[in-house]
């Protein structure tokens, strides 16, 4: 399977329904047409952050189901795997035999070791302010080998996810050994976690190291083009970021989008949103909403510290049981620049904001990915969020099958699969064409996409005010 320009679900294995063979179900019923491809979030061993911190990436944790389910799933979408580029779980086979074996295990290079790093004498406080970090203290984490010694590994995301040294050539054949196997289970695309992080370069602050950042890049893409599979940087920064990675020739993510539209909602104003529209490429995976929390920083100087403030603080105030407390240290939030809610919730779950919303990213270049959650306009879970007192939990909900076949017969939702089926199949929504925004007035914006040969053409025109709309299809108008 190859790449296809249709709407693409972003779930876990046991988010709808309890493992792959259920999610299977739900595509082929419920969501049937409305989808093209898939981020399968990770499915492999882990000890931890909901997967992220992979033990074994040659097997499919058995409560999922295993490999055959998900080459079966492969046969009919484009599939997007994770790959953790920068980190691998304290209690693989590697990190173990190291533990055990020291020096003499053929992985003692495979993680970056913290001491070896810095030069005598370092690092100073300095070094370590000029880290970009993820925690309030140095990244790093001791190890204690078998034999007593020990030894400082760096460690810039949770305790079970160990930095990797991907200078080090049992690291690279390790990254194109697992990347092949992936392939070959049906991977399209490879989504590189937190790669921004893998490089670390003295007197530097770690991330995104220019030029060895573009080396690795290119290295992995060269290890899988041969098979026709792509890479998809991920990272949540200033949008010049992602534009560089554009530039490069890569997928980018538009992670500015959700609070964009988040503004554009609660002002009714549509000139930051057209200015945004104008000046996104079209080789892009846009996203309303994800694993993750919603983005601030990502928006940052497309919205001004004014708009963004606003859009934050009314995004606590009209929300629907979002707390600043959810996204704090309280609840293990990773990162103070991101806010949890699902989207629905951040629209105060309303219906016909968030079916506009959703409009909105289907006429945005690139292609649409929808959360799962999003997908059945999901509150956020107040109950799993409080169990586990971990903040992006709330959206992160865990549909049953019998759950879901009640949540997709909601009418925002029968709307939002026909939306989806119309971007599937519509010619206008061409990654060759291009889009163009205006704004009528203060309160209006009006997309218009036309494919390669301007031989088809759909047209968006909302009041952001008024919430009102209009879609027309080669001069048609439509309904969902």
């Amino acid at each position: 399977m190859s790449i296809t320009n249709k709407v693409m679900l972003i779930t876990y294995p046991d988010s709808l329904g309890k493992n792959i063979k259920d999610l299977q179900d739900v595509l082929e019923s419920d969501l049937n047409g409305a989808v093209g491809g898939i981020h399968l979030l990770p499915f492999f061993p882990s000890t931890g952050d909901r997967g992220f911190a992979p033990t074994d990436y040659t097997k499919v944790d058995p409560r999922f189901g295993d490999w055959s389910d998900i080459e079966k799933l492969g046969k009919k979408y484009y599939l997007m795997f994770d790959f953790m580029i920068n980190h691998i779980s304290r209690h693989s086979m590697y990190y173990e035999d190291f533990k055990k074996h020291k020096n003499k295990s053929p992985y003692k290079e495979l993680f970056l070791s913290w001491d070896k790093f810095w030069p005598k004498g370092r690092p100073t406080q300095k070094d370590i302010d000029l880290i970009y970090k993820r925690k309030d203290k140095a990244p790093y984490q001791e190890i204690t080998f078998t034999d007593g010694s020990k030894e400082n590994l760096w460690n810039t995301f949770g305790p079970e996810q160990i930095d990797l040294d991907i200078r080090k050539e049992v690291t690279q054949n390790f990254i194109n050994t697992t990347l092949n196997k992936l392939i070959n289970h049906g991977a399209d695309i490879i989504r590189l976690d937190a790669f921004a992080y893998a490089v670390k370069k003295l007197d530097t602050n770690d991330f995104f190291v220019e030029p060895e950042i573009w080396n690795l890049l290119q290295q992995i893409q060269d290890d899988i083009s041969y098979k026709g599979a792509i890479i998809l940087p991920e990272i949540h920064e200033h949008y010049s970021m992602p534009f560089k990675l554009s530039k490069h020739g890569y997928f980018i993510y538009d992670f500015a989008l959700p609070m964009v539209i988040l503004y554009s909602l609660y002002s009714g104003k549509s000139g930051r949103l057209v200015n945004w529209i104008n000046k996104s490429p079209m080789k892009q995976f846009t996203t309303l909403d994800t694993h993750d929390g919603i983005g601030v920083v990502d928006a940052r100087d497309i919205l001004t510290p004014e708009e963004i403030k606003y859009t934050s603080e009314e995004l606590y105030k009209v929300g629907a049981n979002v707390k600043k407390k959810y996204s704090s240290a309280e609840y293990h939030n990773l990162d103070v620049y991101q806010i949890n809610s699902t989207f629905y919730s951040a629209l105060g779950d309303n219906d016909k904001k968030y079916f506009i919303a959703r409009l909105l990213q289907i006429f945005a270049p690139g292609i649409p990915q929808v959360y799962y959650v999003g997908m059945l306009a999901g509150k956020n879970d107040i109950g799993l969020l409080e169990k586990t007192k971990e903040g992006r939990n709330i959206n992160r909900h865990y549909y049953s099958r019998q759950e879901v076949s009640k949540e997709v017969r909601r009418p925002v939702v029968q709307s939002l699969l026909n939306l989806f089926k119309f971007r599937n199949t519509n010619a206008a929504f061409d990654l060759n064409g291009n889009v163009k925004a205006s704004s009528p007035n203060e309160n209006e914006i009006e997309i218009i996409r036309k494919n390669k040969d301007s031989s088809h053409q759909v047209t968006l025109h909302v009041n952001l005010k008024k919430l009102t709309y209009r879609v027309t299809a080669d001069n048609k108008k439509i309904e969902f």
